[in-house]
């Protein structure tokens, strides 16, 4: 009987770890500030892509979300409708995260992707890409 509480105990414990440290706040729980972090060009020149974060900016070690405006670099035209990934990825280290960020567009060129879990202090790469891989940025970030 022992043996049992212990294993039911150990198993309500990782559970109440993980949600304290990993769980992700609900989807469009975060207000991304107006000012962009960073602006880029997508590697072909075709895109332009604003970069927000939440709940700060610059970001900081823990779960983060992030916002993508994304325009025709020559229009102005928000790229709605695209299927978009990110993996956030630490080059030092040679290691991403075990959990998958959700991303949902949120009006038309907007992507919040959120569950971007830092969970190390480092040079981090949030790795994206669509159009079938044609289109990428890499928004960096060194987190304390």
């Amino acid at each position: 009987m022992r043996e049992r509480i212990l294993k039911i105990s150990g198993i309500a414990a990782l559970v109440l770890l993980s949600n304290a440290c990993g769980g992700a706040p609900p989807s469009g729980s975060n207000s991304f500030p107006a000012q962009s972090l960073l602006v880029l060009n997508s590697d072909s020149g075709q895109a332009r892509v604003e970069v927000r974060t939440a709940p700060e900016q610059p970001p900081t070690r823990g779960n983060v979300s992030m916002q993508l405006s994304i325009t025709d670099a020559t229009t102005g035209a928000p790229e709605s409708g695209l299927e978009l990934s990110a993996v956030p990825w630490m080059p030092a280290m040679g290691h991403g995260t075990s959990v998958t960020p959700t991303i949902v567009e949120t009006s038309p060129g907007v992507y919040d992707l959120e569950n971007l879990v830092l969970f190390m202090p480092g040079t981090w790469q949030i790795r994206t890409d669509w159009d079938a891989s044609v289109e990428h940025v890499t928004p960096t970030f060194d987190i304390p």
